[in-house]
Formats: structure tokens, sequence, C-alpha cells
């Protein structure tokens, strides 16, 4: 079998080589992949929202399978193009992958079918949203109400801090022209949630969580993600059994409902509360950094799944997960999120003894350098969390550029309930 994967990113990296590890998969490309994923995959000069000629490629190279991996190609409706020309795709169409492209669809479902989220309002105009956020009690959580490559929610604690960001999403479009969702403020304890799904059929992932803030202890400005782990010592059975039957499942359910059923990745970004565990937002495919840890605590055939999704069947067996648990530490551009450069020498890369998921990666002059704000994940496994992440750590120590950072702490808050 001939695998396409789009995209570019850890994420893709590390279904690659989930992919890599079937025996029914005999090529793999990747477009446009990095310089990590060249070594697992023929990688393919094509941008992610090149959907016609996607799917020109796919039916050129006799390609049985792609899987999607990006929101951005979801969005812009590379599942419904390349069903349209009878090949075999993994992920969501356009209209079902709004549960992520438009806070206020998500919103808007969830309130309709009952399920567990914070309240909310959406506005177009910055004059209508200030005068909002101004009347109500802080912290405020605003959200740009369409993709923001994971950077448009802002937890504002003062009205300047609000401000500034009304005017970045409404006045100066920073992610584009679109509305902002004000949701109602929740406390508790984030965590990720990820099913396969087709149609009413969900089949749940192992949980794991990741970590927005760029440094060490929760501080710094919201990233992509600086890392995760799995699984999670704090999410008890009942935790995980409340998500799947309350959440996920009716949120499959409610797709099918308005006629928009849904298949591939559902995930599930939670909050587990005082009040229970809800919806903080929904995704339309895996998560990244969460892919990286989950991924290879996998023991069933990922080709298995993806085919069994993408034909609209039930799956043969169930999913099998292994029992070790996993941590990633991502490595980022100095300066990250903000303004970075590119193109400084990564060194030490072959000499980890772990997993290395090339995120933001390109070879110069057969040298690897970075290209990107995110640019490596390192992910090692263990029987505990807290062995895990010790490895992890230690490995990273062995990758050499003057240009990244990492945190040291992933993971650690969970260790004492482990």
């Amino acid at each position: 079998m001939k695998v396409l994967v789009v995209g570019g990113g850890g994420r893709e990296h590390a279904i690659v080589d989930a992919l890599s590890r079937s025996a029914k998969v005999d090529k793999i490309y990747c477009a446009p992949g990095n310089a990590g994923i060249a070594m697992q995959a023929e990688c393919v000069a094509l941008h992610e929202t090149e959907v016609e000629k996607l799917r020109d490629f796919a039916q050129a190279n006799d390609v049985a399978l792609t899987v999607v991996g990006p929101e951005v190609a979801l969005a812009a409706g590379i599942v419904d193009v390349f069903r349209a020309a009878g090949l075999r795709i993994f992920g969501p169409t356009k209209a079902a992958a709004r549960i992520e492209s438009s806070k206020e669809f998500a919103k808007e479902l969830m309130m309709k079918y009952g399920i567990p989220t914070a309240g909310f309002r959406a506005f177009t105009t910055y004059e209508e949203a200030r005068a909002y956020v101004a009347g109500r009690p802080f912290p405020a959580v605003l959200k740009y109400d369409g993709l923001a490559a994971g950077k448009g929610v802002v937890i504002a604690q003062t009205m300047e801090e609000a401000d500034a960001a009304l005017r970045d999403m409404l006045l100066d479009d920073k992610f584009g022209h679109g509305k902002v969702v004000v949701e109602d403020y929740l406390e508790g304890p984030e965590f990720s949630f990820m099913c396969f799904v087709e149609g009413r059929r969900v089949y749940p992932m192992v949980l794991a969580q990741d970590h927005k803030r760029a440094y060490d202890n929760d501080e710094g400005p919201n990233t992509g993600g600086m890392g995760a782990y799995s699984p999670l010592p704090f999410i008890t059975a009942e935790d995980e059994r409340f998500a799947l039957e309350r959440i996920l499942k009716p949120t499959a359910e409610a797709l099918c409902a308005e006629g928009c059923p849904f298949t591939g990745v559902l995930y599930g970004g939670l909050m587990k509360t005082r009040d229970g565990v809800k919806v903080i937002e929904f995704n339309a495919r895996f998560g990244d950094p969460e892919t990286e840890v989950v991924l290879p605590r996998l023991r069933s055939d990922i080709v298995d799944i993806f085919t069994a999704v993408a034909d609209g069947r039930e799956l043969d067996r169930p999913i099998e997960w292994y029992d070790f648990a996993t941590v990633g530490v991502v490595l980022a551009s100095k300066g990250y999120p903000g303004a970075y450069e590119k193109g400084a020498v990564i060194e030490g890369l072959e000499t980890v003894d772990g997993a290395v998921y090339h995120m933001g990666t390109a070879c110069r002059d057969g040298r690897i350098v970075t290209a990107g704000g995110r640019v490596a994940i390192v992910v090692c496994k263990a029987p505990t969390l807290r062995e895990a992440l010790a490895k992890c750590n230690a490995e990273v120590g062995k990758i050499h550029c003057d240009n990244l950072f990492h945190r040291t702490d992933i993971g650690r808050r969970a260790m004492v309930t482990e």
C-alpha cells in the first residue's frame, strides 16, 4: 500500500513513524514534509492547502490512503475534493471540520445538544465586545473564531490585556477577519482526549496533556505546545468514562444529526472543573504535540484503523495500547512564539536514545537546521512518568544548538498523583 501524509510538522512525523511500523505499507509520501520526515518518507513539494494538486498527485501515484494532519488542509476542503475523485482519505469534510474552524459553530452545537461547556457570546465588532468584557468579572476568555495555529485564545487578567487582544482579533485582523467568542472562565486541569470517529462510532485513544506556556512552571506566553505526556494520573476512570459518554459520543451524534457526520480524529480539549469535565475546545484532527506521545503507545496497526474509518466500516478488533508512559519535550527557536531566526545548525540528533520528531527543520548542505518556531520534539518512554521525564531531559541534553530552548518540567505536576 502507498500512503500519502499531508503536512510537515511533528504530528505528521509521528503519523509517518506509526505508518512505517505497519507491514501493510510499502511506500510513504509526505507533502510537504520536513528534514526528519525525509528519513522515513519521500517528501513532495506541495503545500497542505493545494488540495487539487494533492489529489492529482495521489491519483498519478496510485496512493491507496491519504491521511490529513493539519487543520488548514481540512478547512480548505481536501477531504471533499479527494472523495469526489473516489480517493480514500482519512479526515473530516469541510462541513464537519467546522467543529474546529468555527468556535461559534462548536459552541452553538454544544449548547443545542447539551454538551457541557462554558457559557459564551460571539461578537463581530470591537466596540460591542469591549463593552461586554468591561461589564464582566476577570479573567476574561477571548477566542478568535477561526484557525489561529493554537494561538487564538487569550485569558486576559485585566481590561488592558483584554483590550489588546480584542484589537488584535477585531481591528488589526492578526489571525484574519472574523468574530470573537467571549466565554465564561473555567478553572481546573486541562487534558486532551482524542478519538477515532466514523459517524456514530467512537474509538477512544489514551489521554494526554500538553503544556502551552513557553517556560517552566507554566510561565511566559501561550504557544502551540512545548511538550506533552501520557497517561494522566489525575484523570480517574470515572472522569474518562464521563468524557466519552457525555462529551465525545454525543458530539459525534450531534454532527450526524446536523447532516455533517464526522470521520477522522475528533480532539476534545477538556477541563476537569469542580462541576465536572467540560469542553474547552474541539479540534478536527490529531493534536500537536499530543500525537507525538500518544501514537508511540499504540500497539494496534494504525493502517487498520485509518482504512476502517475512511471506508466507513467498523473496526475488526478493539484498539490495543501499551501501558508504558511517554513524555515529549519540544525544542523551540529562541524568541518563539514571537519573532525568531531560522537556519541555526542542530547537532546531536542522531545520538538521542528515543524518538525525535521534527517539527520545523530543513536540510542545508547536509546539515539539519532550524526552520520554524517549534523545531523538534524528543519523546521517551519508561514504566513511569517520572522515569520518562528524567530520560527525556537527559536525551535533550545531547542536542546542541545555540538558538534553541525547552522546558524541563513536562508532566511534573502530575507525578505527585502517579
